[in-house]
């Protein structure tokens, strides 16, 4: 991959989880009623949400197609543009959801609504896609020397996704908790692949 592109590609990676992240503490420190303990973080954006188009746009459309064109730079680094694409066409449809969340905002009381049911039909398609792409990248991995280092880590982040999706029944008092986990170890994945194709440049262990 070009250096010029390769570039582009980490800052990319890099940049999802900061913005995310950066506009959720924002917008929920200015709202004093709003606890992470309780609260989804849909409703920083729901119809009746005082910001909701920034929620929407900041939270979930540009992170969402960001990790599209990141699958892409992803892709061309641990394959060389070769083998399988499920896994990048998982992660593009993984973002493409979760800018769908954000184009249609959850109404917290009628769940049944036309918005809501498209809301939620972002939200699980963004998760769903992203475990098929995170489950078959091992594999493409392993066929790359540098590669094969993130297998392990990357499907630990996964795995606990995956745990923290229970955390509600566990802990029904502040269900908030794990899906926020389950947030930082989706984003995370994407920051944690980005330092790899870092780490990747200045090692010169590139694949032609």
């Amino acid at each position: 991959m070009l250096k010029r592109n390769r570039d582009l590609y980490i800052w990319i990676g890099l940049s999802i989880p900061i913005i995310f992240w950066t506009t959720y503490g924002v917008l929920s420190s200015l709202r004093p009623e709003y606890s992470f303990k309780t609260k989804a973080i849909s409703e920083l954006g729901s119809v009746d949400a005082p910001h909701l188009w920034f929620w929407n746009v900041f939270g979930y459309i540009l992170p969402g197609i960001l990790i599209s064109i990141y699958s892409y730079g992803l892709h061309r680094e641990i394959t060389g543009n070769r083998g399988n694409k499920w896994p990048l066409i998982s992660f593009i449809f993984s973002g493409l959801f979760m800018s769908l969340s954000g184009v249609f905002p959850a109404d917290m009381d009628n769940r049944q609504s036309f918005s809501s049911l498209l809301h939620s039909v972002g939200s699980f398609g963004c998760y769903i896609f992203f475990l098929i792409g995170a489950f078959t990248y091992p594999r493409q991995m392993k066929m790359n020397p540098y590669w094969k280092t993130a297998i392990k880590p990357s499907l630990i982040f996964t795995w606990l996704t995956i745990l923290a999706g229970s955390w509600y029944v566990i802990f029904p008092s502040m269900p908030g908790v794990g899906q926020r986990i389950v947030f930082f170890f989706y984003l995370f994945w994407f920051f944690y692949t980005a330092l790899k194709i870092y780490y990747q440049k200045t090692t010169h262990q590139t694949i032609s």
